[in-house]
């Protein structure tokens, strides 16, 4: 449980937030839409990865990449689709854009940073 809560409290709170309406006011920042999704889904790669290593797949690295990075998107489209039904949101393949570049991303820096970690220990 102490690699999968994580994740599946995360996954929930991604679904809440995206089940409420827009906010009304936001900050005028350029792109910080996307810079969310990308951090948040960057966040959710590394859940996904960390939560994956628990698993057979930490016996082949490659594997747990892929299937890290995958889920993350799949999530993300699935979070897509739900902001299709949700008032005052929408679908928007930019936003998928952003989520599975964040996760890839995410994947990758806590793959080599566990990666360096157990070099170290060795």
């Amino acid at each position: 449980m102490f690699h999968w809560l994580p994740l599946f409290l995360y996954c929930a709170l991604i679904f809440i937030q995206s089940s409420r309406p827009v906010p009304e006011t936001i900050p005028d920042i350029v792109f910080l839409d996307k810079i969310l999704h990308f951090f948040g889904y960057a966040l959710l790669g590394a859940l996904f990865f960390r939560a994956f290593t628990t698993v057979s797949l930490r016996d082949n690295p490659r594997l747990l990449i892929c299937i890290s990075i995958l889920s993350t998107a799949l999530y993300g489209v699935s979070d897509e689709i739900h902001q299709h039904f949700v008032p005052t949101r929408s679908a928007d393949i930019w936003d998928l854009a952003a989520d599975m570049l964040g996760g890839g991303i995410g994947v990758f820096i806590i793959h080599h940073a566990s990666a360096r970690r157990k070099r170290f220990r060795h």
